[in-house]
């Protein structure tokens, strides 16, 4: 592999913009203050294991993920990396300044939730790695965390008032399909030859598959009262889900591949489905029944999408569609009919509420196709005008790899080969 010219590369201007975005907010958090009033609640609870197994997925569940690319596994943990420390700083700010105003008091909760909004990126970002530079990495946070914000705080949550507390509409739809309409209004790479995976980068990648499905059900139950029933729902709901997407993608995957084997994008990928579609109804009383079928239909159409994909790869470069996208769908339909199936209650304006809930559900996940679609291509014009690497899918653009060349290998990308 030919080594890139370092200057194409953007890194230094990205180093500026960086910085200069770290300047920003410094000046917001001192508007900021701690909310002290749940401090003893918070030493008490569990709440920072759950922030902690939000944040490995974060940084390790998802960095690691990304690696299957032979060529790219510095880019895949270290930009997930970036976008998570600068993400969760901008989120925690701008979402807590569209409901406080400028008068924002900060608890643990709202760094877990903060969290849950960079998923929201990093899900793009699975559409668009290897494509873009650290500098567009930039912009992507910059301006999805925005439109996530105002999709979710005004439309979702103020308006509608919809039941999602696994996010599967307020984060895995949007994070979806705003990235791949960034795909395709950005296009595809110019050169595509290290847009393969390697034995060893299948290895890393499922490590990141390993961490994101044991901390799964944090990241779904993390936003719903601890002490609640809705909370316990949430966590056996999700693991239930998860082993259900987990067997169905195992035994679905040789029969759609053509050669009788297991497909690793499609273990490292679809096993999750069942996550993705039990968070909107996650926290209900569903029954262990409802809950395993939900994650087994997640994981076959998720399988099933990674074996026979409906979006080529030069726009989807981590299958976001097939591991968010379709189940995210899939699920936002479940929590309309769900609501449905709940036993009548003598409350008349709870069953109210229950009846006129489907119709939320719909509308949200429908609006929020065409908010994440809009937004998402807008951002991908953007991109377009910073510019993208020439050579795509390579860690020689922007990290210094001269360790491994000094080896004998033909650079960052050889890996196992």
């Amino acid at each position: 592999m030919a080594k890139v010219d370092k200057e194409e590369a953007d890194v230094g201007n990205f180093g500026f913009l960086a910085l200069g975005w770290q300047a920003l907010m410094l000046p917001l958090f001192f508007l900021v203050d701690y909310n002290i009033d749940n401090f003893a609640e918070i030493q008490s609870s569990s709440i920072y294991n759950l922030y902690v197994g939000v944040a490995l997925m974060m940084f390790v569940g998802f960095g690691y993920l990304m690696t299957f690319l032979k060529g790219y596994g510095l880019g895949a943990v270290g930009f997930t990396m970036f976008i998570t420390c600068a993400g969760v700083q901008w989120a925690l700010l701008i979402e807590n300044m569209m409901k406080q105003g400028f008068n924002v008091k900060v608890e643990m909760m709202d760094f877990l939730n903060a969290n849950t909004a960079v998923a929201a990126v990093l899900i793009s970002f699975g559409g668009l790695i290897g494509k873009i530079s650290p500098t567009q990495c930039l912009v992507v946070t910059f301006l999805e965390l925005i439109f996530y914000c105002l999709n979710k705080v005004f439309f979702l949550e103020g308006f509608l008032e919809i039941a999602d507390c696994g996010g599967t509409i307020i984060i895995h739809v949007f994070g979806a399909y705003f990235g791949l309409s960034a795909c395709y209004a950005l296009g595809p790479a110019l050169e595509t030859k290290l847009k393969e995976p390697s034995y060893v980068s299948d290895i890393f990648s499922l490590i990141g598959t390993t961490f994101l499905w044991l901390f799964w059900p944090s990241f779904v139950a993390g936003l719903v009262p601890a002490g609640v029933n809705g909370h316990a729902y949430a966590l056996i709901n999700t693991v239930l889900a998860l082993l259900g997407s987990t067997v169905v993608t195992f035994g679905l995957a040789p029969l759609l591949n053509g050669n009788r084997r297991l497909q690793p994008d499609a273990i490292q990928n679809a096993t999750l489905a069942g996550g993705v579609a039990i968070g909107a109804t996650a926290n209900f009383n569903l029954g262990p029944g409802k809950a395993v079928l939900i994650g087994s239909i997640g994981g076959l159409i998720s399988c099933a999408g990674f074996c026979k994909p409906l979006i080529p790869g030069e726009y989807d470069t981590c299958g976001i569609n097939n591991l968010h996208g379709m189940p995210g769908i899939f699920g936002g339909l479940v929590s309309a009919v769900i609501p449905l199936l709940l036993e009548e209650t003598s409350n008349a304006k709870a069953q109210e509420m229950v009846l006129g809930q489907p119709a939320k559900q719909l509308m949200g996940l429908a609006g929020t196709l065409l908010i994440s679609i809009v937004t998402g291509a807008l951002t991908g014009l953007i991109l377009k005008q910073v510019g993208s690497p020439v050579a795509a899918f390579n860690d020689e653009s922007f990290w210094e790899c001269e360790e491994v060349l000094q080896e004998g290998e033909e650079g960052c990308a050889s890996g196992g080969e």
